[in-house]
Parts: structure tokens; sequence; C-alpha cells
């Protein structure tokens, strides 16, 4: 909300003008809701009309195209990407896996804007488990290589790819597309999306607008924003009330971040000390059973219940930490003669299906959190493993793993308003050892 009024307060400022204004975040489906949302705040065609609303990689999807005179191809994940980097974990002997592969790529190499062996030697790792030898480095540098210049071979890219090339683009011209830059759901851009969104705006007044909540990242990215040249340190405010949802949901969630210790933007730590809700409701309830088929007769029950209380469909949404989980709930809602939807939808009055990435920055009166169970949450695939050999003498990336799995159930559950209903199947999920699961 605050990023909404921001950009709605700088664009009336400038209107009949030739500036524009960009409104952008992580997701496309929370660009989608940022830009239906200035529409309650502005029916002003003047104003409105300065304002862009994309997701940063639209934003830089447009940016490249732009400059190549031709749309770019943007790799698929499991059927490009994912392969190519299994091959080079095989090409070096078992020594290294393909998430660590691609891991130190983006979080190192991309994020520090690395060209060329001597960098990688010299460049820091924080965060990326136990120390390289010089030659364990240049064997990864190898493997890496091989994966963009296949990519390069195939005239593919990575949106991590588009966001450092647009960042480049805009770097060498004169001028800035943009006067002003609000970024919402900071916390969750990479390094090269920065860079981008520093060069899409220059230096001055009102150029950047930041709002960030460490405590939701739920993405792989830590960047310190001084070091990519945008100083924050004494600029910042801490906003500890959330309008959201009741104090006892949002009690009940901050007890999943037992042991959470995120670092802000500014490089310092940060917390919820004094984060509070005015509003009071019903405290959540949370619902083990016996299996996935007795978990989804418990939920079309609860949705039934909400919806006989009067709550109307599209203010119900149903998280689940993976796509399949989302599909067999939709599934056994519509089996069960209840509407259901995507979570983004806008023109029907269904229920909300969706993964708990997908609820990001959205918000329902009554959420039900599923599949919230040891089998599912953590993902197992996103926590690296501890026989990764750059990780075995150092728990550093495996702890930043799970604490990006209770981030992202956090976020989950805080989209939750009025009534928040927690289930899972067998055994609890490890993060609900802290609250009751009865």
């Amino acid at each position: 909300m605050t990023a909404l009024h921001r950009a709605v307060f700088l664009a009336e400022r400038m209107a009949g003008g030739t500036d524009r204004l960009l409104l952008t975040t992580f997701t496309r489906n929370l660009a989608d809701a940022l830009d239906r949302q200035l529409g309650l705040l502005t029916d002003d065609p003047a104003v409105r009309d300065q304002i862009d609303v994309l997701n940063v990689d639209r934003l830089a999807y447009r940016i490249v195209a732009e400059a190549l005179g031709r749309q770019p191809v943007i790799a698929d994940a499991k059927t490009v990407t994912r392969p190519l980097w299994e091959q080079a974990a095989a090409a070096t002997g078992g020594q290294h896996s393909a998430t660590f592969l691609q891991r130190e790529w983006e979080q190192v190499i991309l994020a520090q804007g690395i060209t060329e062996p001597a960098g990688y030697l010299a460049a820091r790792r924080h965060g990326r488990g136990a120390p390289l030898r010089a030659d364990q480095r240049l064997a990864v540098w190898e493997a890496i290589r091989q994966v963009t210049d296949a990519l390069r071979q195939q005239g593919q890219h990575t949106h991590l790819q588009l966001a450092d090339q647009a960042a480049k683009i805009l770097a060498e011209r004169p001028d800035r597309p943009y006067r002003h830059v609000i970024v919402d759901e900071g916390q969750d851009l990479h390094p090269a999306q920065w860079r981008l969104l520093r060069a899409a705006v220059a230096a001055g007044p009102d150029d950047l607008f930041i709002v960030a909540d460490p405590h939701q990242r739920i993405y792989d990215n830590h960047v310190s924003l001084g070091s990519l040249g945008v100083g924050i340190r004494g600029r910042s405010r801490k906003l500890t009330i959330n309008y959201r949802t009741t104090q006892e949901i949002l009690a009940w969630s901050v007890r999943l971040l037992t042991g959470v210790q995120p670092t802000g933007l500014d490089d310092q730590p940060d917390n919820l000390t004094g984060y509070r809700s005015p509003m009071h409701g019903r405290r959540p309830r949370v619902a083990g059973h016996p299996d996935r088929d007795a978990e989804h007769d418990q939920l079309v029950s609860q949705v039934r219940s909400w919806i006989d209380d009067g709550v109307e469909p599209h203010a119900i949404a149903v998280a689940a930490r993976n796509g399949h989980l989302a599909r067999a709930a939709r599934d056994r809602l519509g089996t069960a003669g209840i509407p259901v939807s995507t979570p983004t939808a806008t023109k029907t009055n269904a229920v909300r299906v969706g993964t708990m990435h997908a609820m990001k920055g959205l918000e329902f009166r009554c959420i039900a959190a599923i599949g919230v169970d040891a089998d599912t949450m953590p993902a197992r695939s996103t926590i690296t493993a501890a026989a990764d050999d750059p990780t075995a003498h150092d728990p550093t990336a495996h702890r930043h793993d799970l604490q990006r799995e209770r981030c992202l159930l956090f976020v989950a559950c805080t989209r939750a308003r009025d009534s928040l209903y927690v289930s899972y199947a067998g055994a609890p999920s490890p993060f609900l050892d802290t609250q009751a699961t009865h």
C-alpha cells in the first residue's frame, strides 16, 4: 500500500509532463495485482498513463528486445537449463552437484558481474559454504562456462542474463527511461536486477523508493544495495503496524520464523521487534490427518464452512507448497462442487488455489495452507544437500535454504486477514514444532 500511494503521489506531481514512473516487483502475478489496485487510488488518465507497472523480468525483456530488434528466447528451466547443469555436474566427476553449480553462477558470478576467471578467483563467496581452492574454482568456472556457451549457441537466455544485459544497455545510453522507480518486495531481487533498476533511473531526488521485508525473502537472493551504488543507510524507515491480518494470525505466523535472522538490504540484521496488528480475531487452526485424502476431505469441509458463514468464494485461498498439491486440491474442491480458479483471477467468484509462491503480495479473508507436512515442507529439492562437497563442513547454505522455506510458509499464512487454517498429512513439518498441532 505504501508503494501504491507513493506511485500515485509522484505521478500526480509530474502529470502533464513527458517523464515516466516505473512501479516494479519480482513476480508477474504481483505486478498484475499492483496494476489493478492503482485504479482504486486514481481514475485520472493523465496520472495513470504516466505509470508503467512491469515486473523486473518483463522490463529486462522489453529493453533487450528493443536493442536487438527481435524477441529474445527465454530458456525453459526444465527442458533446457536443468539438463545443461546436470551435464556440467557430470563433467566434474561428481565433485559438484548441478544445484551447486547453478547457484554459484547466479549468486556469485552473475551477482558480482564477473566475466573472467581472474575475477572469480578473487571473488567473495559469502554464504556459499566452505572456501574453494584456486584449482577448484577454475574447475567450477569451466563447468559453468560449458552451460553458458551452450545457451549462447542455442540463442537462449535466462531471465537473470537478460537483466544483466539490459543493465549494460541502459548504462551506455546518455538518458534514462524513468524519472522515478518504485520497487515492491525488494528483498527478492537479484543483484543483476538491482543493477538494471539503478540504470533505469538517473540519480537524483526521489529516484528510487524501495519497499522490502527480509522476513519475506522467498528466493535465494541476498543483496547489499550499498555495493550496487544504492545508498539506503540512514534513509530508511521501519513499518511495524500490520493492517493486513489479525494479531492472533500474526503472532502465530511470527513463531514460524524461530531461528530466522535475516539481513536487510542495508547489510544490517533485521528483526520483528514491535511488529503488531491493531485487529483481533480467531486463533489459527492446525489440523493433522492420517493421509492426503483425509486432508482433502477436511479442506472441503473448511471451505464450505467459510462460505456458509458468508465469506465470498473469491475471498478464500488455498496455498500449497508445490504445483502438484495445488492441482490435487483444485480437483478435489471442483469435484465437491466448489468453484475454483487461479490466485490472480479477477472475473470469477471462485476460491483461489495455487502455490505459496503465487500468493506473494496478495491477501484474502481466509487462507488454507495445506500439505504442511514433513515430506513436503521444507521441499527437499530446494535444500542444499549436506553431502555436497563445497558445503560439507559449513552449514551456511543449508541454513539459508531452510530459512527461505520458513519465510515462504510465513508469507502464505500472513495472506489471511480473518481466518487461517493449516493442515498436514502424516507427520507435521518441523516448522510446526513450536506451534500447536491440534
